[in-house]
């Protein structure tokens, strides 16, 4: 990894000394992977937990499909343990810390074991902001996608999947700040910016 691209100088940063680190958390259909482009649109630094996975396939030489993608992060845990990931993602902000980032974004915190791994690692530095519009809300996003839209019954079992299986609840019970994303984008990201601002981000 070439560290001169993540040297990046924030002026809106007070104390240089203060690493700090949002990790973005909600449920599909929140809002999450939009906000996650707004702040990467502010030139912020990120690193992606689902990013861990499509490297070893590209590692592996295999197609990016969400079969495949199940596949190997089922192959990852097997054989590197079931903190293979959060592991590797912990790694990669370390990097950027020691490349001279002090804002950074951390997109995917799922399960609840990465989150304490997280918090254990950046005790102070980390900060969670989850995203959490009301449900009819977020049905209504996920139905109408354009791609690969969801009915009723799916969305119902994506949800309980992510909450069962994935441990998604945890990382958003026990997020910072919440953000309601119920209305139009500009106000999300007013509501982002405020919060920001607040942790001196």
């Amino acid at each position: 990894m070439n560290k001169k691209i993540f040297r990046f100088k924030n002026k809106n940063i007070k104390n240089p000394s203060s690493v700090k680190i949002v990790g973005l958390v909600g449920l599909a259909g929140s809002g999450k992977s939009e906000a996650v482009e707004y702040l990467k649109e502010k030139n912020y630094p990120h690193v992606y937990f689902g990013g861990v996975v499509l490297q070893a396939l590209k590692d592996e030489g295999l197609e990016l499909n969400s079969a495949n993608e199940k596949l190997m992060r089922v192959k990852l845990r097997d054989d590197f343990g079931q903190d293979v990931i959060v592991n590797r993602i912990v790694k990669q902000i370390e990097n950027l810390i020691e490349a001279g980032q002090k804002r950074i974004i951390a997109d995917g915190v799922y399960s609840w074991t990465e989150y304490k791994i997280l918090k254990k690692r950046f005790p102070r530095e980390l900060k969670v902001i989850a995203l959490v519009p009301p449900k009819n809300i977020r049905q209504k996003r996920i139905g109408s996608r354009a791609h690969r839209p969801y009915t009723l019954a799916e969305i119902n079992d994506r949800d309980y999947n992510e909450i069962e299986k994935l441990d998604k609840g945890g990382p958003i019970a026990m997020a910072d700040y919440f953000v309601v994303n119920d209305g139009p984008v500009l106000k999300t990201r007013r509501k982002l910016d405020k919060i920001l601002k607040e942790i001196d981000f």
